[in-house]
């Protein structure tokens, strides 16, 4: 038995940037007698993903279904 099926190569794309975000320093006044302490801020780092993955299947025919796709994005607010 022999399988003549002819199938297409899944797609499977994907991206990932950094992003680094740094926040502003903080200060505290203390008394008495009056100090000021800086306390930097923190930075913040992320690898934020997209990745889009499809698949498709063979029909009866020699034609390929549909590709079909699921999109997924990492959403954020600005700081």
């Amino acid at each position: 038995y022999s399988c003549d099926a002819q199938c297409p190569q899944p797609l499977a794309t994907s991206c990932n940037e950094p992003c680094v975000v740094s926040c502003g320093a903080s200060r505290v006044i203390i008394y008495p007698p009056p100090v000021v302490v800086t306390f930097p801020g923190p930075i913040l780092t992320t690898c934020p993903q997209e990745t889009v993955v499809g698949s498709s299947a063979v029909t009866d025919g020699d034609a390929a279904a549909p590709l079909t796709s699921l999109r997924g994005e990492v959403l954020s607010s600005d700081p």
